[in-house]
């Protein structure tokens, strides 16, 4: 496609198989666009394309991800605010049409699994190596290994009585974020211990238990998981002004994909999907609606004179 549609806060460039979406900087932007600066989205991630009202003179356009195609969203579990989410382009309301016009550009690309969960993360992470600072510690991820810092002011005494903690992703099976904005905010590694291990199973600790000075989810593997997180030397807890959700889930999105990536067993190289001709009636349909575009001055000669070769070539 190669078209380019600006928002209030990212801008969106439509290519062949994918979207690039470049998020801005600036005041009014929020911290988690300006930490992922951009974001790669194949068309075989998505699931659905919508477009809605927005608040204040807007619209909406809605790239929705399949489950399962983004670590960060997984990461997130639906705690993500609405201005949060990296998949909507916020337009004025006047740009409707064009908005319209791209959206079903993008529905007629969406892949023939768009309906089912994405059986492997199909969107980048954030790239490590990464570190924020929470409540109680101070977590760092190099790729490979986590490490947790114990803060001597926030940090419980059961934490400092295990001592610093460090992991490797091959010891862990996920990770959960509870976010910062939500009661009890923190991010949890979740070691691979068995199906009866999850993040929050397995009673408190009783006074006296220790992980033995282990360290790590070897350690862990020997103790009960504590319930609290502020108890758990394999979780940092958040508060006001530590482990924010524009720090904090990138991290936990990145630990994520590291832990699928060496779980998921290498696969034979999948033939590429093969596009059919479209329907003429649709591609009639798209140059009149292309047209109309051209009439009310919302694209240019040359963009109207290239998509519509570009649409007369896919009969």
């Amino acid at each position: 496609m190669g078209d380019v549609l600006a928002g209030i806060h990212a801008t969106w460039e439509f290519d062949t198989d994918s979207v690039l979406i470049r998020f801005e900087r600036g005041l009014r932007t929020p911290k988690l666009f300006q930490s992922l600066r951009e974001r790669r989205v194949p068309h075989a991630a998505l699931s659905s394309v919508t477009l809605n009202p927005g608040k204040r003179g807007t619209v909406v356009l809605h790239a929705v991800p399949r489950p399962g195609a983004d670590p960060l969203l997984e990461a997130a579990a639906g705690q993500l605010k609405d201005g949060c989410d990296p998949y909507r382009l916020v337009l004025p309301a006047e740009r409707e049409t064009l908005a319209e016009y791209y959206a079903d550009e993008l529905r007629a690309l969406l892949g023939p699994d768009a309906a089912q969960p994405a059986d492997r993360f199909m969107v980048a992470a954030p790239e490590a190596p990464m570190s924020f600072k929470a409540y109680d510690g101070r977590a760092g991820f190099d790729g490979d290994r986590i490490s947790f810092r114990w803060s001597w002011t926030g940090a419980s005494s059961a934490k400092w009585k295990a001592g610093d903690q460090t992991f490797s992703v091959r010891e862990l099976s996920g990770v959960e974020w509870r976010s910062p904005e939500a009661f009890d905010g923190y991010l949890r590694l979740v070691p691979r211990t068995g199906a009866a291990d999850s993040a929050l199973a397995g009673p408190v600790d009783p006074p006296g238990a220790a992980y033995g000075g282990a360290g790590g989810a070897q350690g862990l593997r020997a103790a009960v998981r504590p319930t609290q997180a502020d108890q758990d030397p394999a979780a940092v807890v958040f508060g006001l002004g530590y482990g924010p959700v524009h720090e904090s889930l990138p991290f936990a999105a990145a630990v994520l994909e590291s832990v699928r990536r060496r779980q998921t067993k290498p696969t034979a190289p999948v033939a590429p999907v093969v596009a059919g001709r479209r329907d003429p009636a649709d591609i009639a349909e798209r140059i009149r609606h292309l047209g109309e575009l051209h009439q009310a001055g919302l694209v240019t000669d040359d963009e109207y004179g290239a998509k519509k070769a570009q649409l007369l070539a896919e009969l």
